[in-house]
């Protein structure tokens, strides 16, 4: 099982991050967090890098339930979602699969909002 699902997609960076954002948006995430890669390499280590950005994506009801679920899945929330350019007007689009993560912990209630999870994100890198 891979561990994230991904998908190539032709446009500009700034552009697919709107697409994302919209598409986590409808299956009913917000982004938590936004890194942008690039900038933080530049800043702290002097590296120039390709655009790269990670979004930490959050479906309220959902994390509630995995929390409650399982009191430490805290260390594996939000979802992640990457978004890098590969050239220019290339970019991939690439999030966790909750199922490879979710293996390493036994537990069958978490197991069920894994699943919707993961089919959930599954729609948002189809959709693109």
């Amino acid at each position: 099982m891979k561990y994230y699902f991904n998908k190539t997609i032709n446009g500009t960076f700034e552009d697919v991050i709107d697409k994302v954002t919209q598409g986590l948006k409808d299956e009913g995430f917000g982004i938590l967090t936004e890194i942008d890669v690039k900038e933080t390499l530049k800043n702290k280590l002097d590296i120039n890098f390709k655009k790269y950005r990670i979004l930490g994506a959050c479906n309220p009801p959902y994390a509630h339930k995995a929390l409650q679920a399982e009191d430490k899945i805290g260390t594996m929330l939000p979802c992640n979602v990457i978004v890098q350019e590969i050239e220019a007007g290339t970019i991939e689009v690439a999030t966790v699969n909750p199922m490879a993560s979710m293996q390493a912990v036994e537990n069958e209630k978490l197991n069920e909002v894994a699943n919707e999870i993961t089919a959930m994100l599954e729609n948002v890198i189809e959709k693109l």
